[in-house]
């Protein structure tokens, strides 16, 4: 029974001690709770008081600097309020000159009509004097206005004349004389460094014989021996009184050349008879090929021309047996060639252009006993054919004059062309043409009015003409020799130049009796 109370006890206290644990443990967790939420309010006082402090140093640093920026938006106020206040001030300036300038303006107008009206009566006045006068001055010369002009414009027409005749000298002169020497500096540079010899060669060639009877061996058996060589050559055999020589006549140099060496190669070999002649004819041909070959090389390397198609250079060749007027084209050509490209080089232009076109002007000539058409037509096509360079083509077919020049150096192409033919023993004139050339010049001189007679004299390089002194005064032969001399380029050819030259002279016969 103890024991139960003893338990009894125990459960108790127990219960009783845990009841007290509670009530003692939840009033220091109630006290613990109040003085964290005293700690939190102290903490959010603080924290407030600080905001405010930092809201209240924010706004008064805002405010500091609206007040700063409002000092500068013054500042800048007044500075651009001042120079408007400047701009103004100098539009209003302005404004005042230009009203002073319109009123002067105003004035100055003013002032120009009336000075205006007073002109108009004053030229009003004067032209009633000028009539006056003229009333006066034909009463008193007895020369009508019309009369009086006439006169006056014959005079004024005289002094015209003359200035003019004395200006055209005197520019002609000067320019002459600058273009004279800058050409001839130019023209003999490129001859003194160009000097080709000139042969003049004929329609026959002459073979020499070792004596006499070789003319019957030539001539063979009735003929027959001397007839196979003219038909294989297509040339003709002269065998006259002539001693140790033959003549071979025609006018193709290529065949004329066939038929010397193989009748030279017959003489040499001493059987002369037709199939000996074949033999020799075809050999002749071969040599003459080659011959044309090395020619065209020669000429391209004496040149300096580079890149020519074959087929040219042999036509090239084919120019050593081809003459112009007994000047040999070949050489001729070689010669246009290097002229054309020194005074190229001298002007500063493109002399690989200039010696090209020099060398091609005459390639025509290789072909024209074989083609219809003239040597600058025949050369075009050739060039054509092979693709030439237009500008090359363009020298070429201008040379003569043909189409205009398309550049500088189809211009040099043709002076030095004519210098090439002009030169002194260069080339041989038929007596026919020489006669219509000096007839030429006396015609054209004689067809001006004023003209007495007229002279062709230094084979044709000078017109001597002599002129009536009462209808060609002194200073109208400056006019005269000028316009003779234009007719002379417009209606002639010929290489070099020709010189006018006017005479005039006044005779006074008297008599004594």
């Amino acid at each position: 029974m103890d024991i139960v109370i003893n338990i009894a006890i125990f459960l108790i206290t127990a219960v009783v001690f845990t009841f007290v644990g509670i009530f003692v443990r939840k009033k220091i967790a109630e006290s613990k709770l109040k003085n964290a939420e005293n700690e939190a309010e102290d903490i959010l006082a603080r924290a407030k008081k600080e905001a405010e402090n930092t809201r209240k140093e924010e706004i008064f640093k805002a405010k500091e600097e609206i007040l700063n920026a409002r000092k500068d938006l013054d500042e800048e106020i007044r500075e651009r309020r001042g120079e408007v206040q400047g701009q103004e001030r100098r539009l209003i300036q302005k404004e005042e000159n230009l009203e002073r300038k319109l009123e002067m303006a105003d004035r100055k107008e003013k002032d120009l009509a009336k000075k205006e009206e007073e002109l108009e009566h004053q030229k009003e006045s004067l032209k009633e004097i000028a009539n006056k006068q003229m009333a006066e001055l034909q009463r008193i010369s007895g020369l009508s206005s019309e009369d009086a002009k006439k006169q006056l414009l014959s005079e004024l027409e005289k002094t015209m004349t003359a200035e003019k005749a004395a200006l055209v000298k005197d520019y002609e002169n000067k320019t002459k004389e600058e273009a004279i020497k800058s050409a001839r500096e130019i023209i003999g540079y490129a001859i003194q460094k160009c000097a080709a010899d000139h042969t003049s060669e004929t329609t026959v060639s002459i073979v020499s014989l070792p004596n006499d009877d070789m003319k019957g061996r030539i001539i063979g058996r009735e003929g027959r021996n001397i007839k196979a060589l003219e038909t294989l050559t297509g040339i003709d055999l002269i065998i006259d009184d002539t001693p140790e020589a033959v003549v071979i006549s025609g006018f193709d140099p290529l065949r004329r050349e066939v038929a010397k060496i193989a009748l030279e190669k017959l003489i040499e070999d001493g059987r002369i008879h037709p199939s000996k002649i074949e033999e020799m004819v075809e050999k002749a041909k071969e040599e003459v090929e080659n011959t044309i070959k090395e020619e065209g090389e020669r000429a391209v390397i004496e040149t300096g021309v580079v890149g020519l198609h074959p087929d040219l250079v042999k036509l090239l060749g084919k120019l050593r047996y081809r003459t112009s007027y007994g000047q040999n084209v070949l050489n001729h050509s070689i010669e246009v060639s290097n002229l054309a490209r020194i005074m190229a080089e001298e002007l500063g232009l493109d002399p690989k252009l200039a010696r090209r076109a020099g060398l091609l002007h005459d390639i025509g000539k290789a072909l024209d006993h074989d083609m219809e058409g003239t040597h600058v037509e025949i050369g075009v096509e050739i060039l054509k054919k092979y693709k030439e360079n237009e500008k090359v083509i363009n020298a070429v077919q201008a040379h003569h004059g043909d189409v205009e020049p398309q550049t500088i150096e189809a211009v040099l192409v043709q002076a030095a062309d004519a210098i090439s033919a002009s030169r002194p023993g260069a080339r041989r004139e038929t007596l026919e043409t020489y006669i219509k050339r000096l007839e030429s010049l006396e015609n054209i001189a004689d067809s001006f009015d004023g003209v007495e007679k007229s002279f062709a004299i230094q084979a044709g390089r000078e017109i001597r003409i002599i002129v009536k002194p009462e209808k060609i005064s002194d200073d109208q032969m400056v006019l005269l020799a000028r316009d003779v001399a234009k007719k002379v380029e417009n209606e002639m050819e010929y290489p070099g130049q020709i010189k006018v030259n006017i005479v005039r002279e006044t005779r006074v016969v008297d008599y004594a009796k």
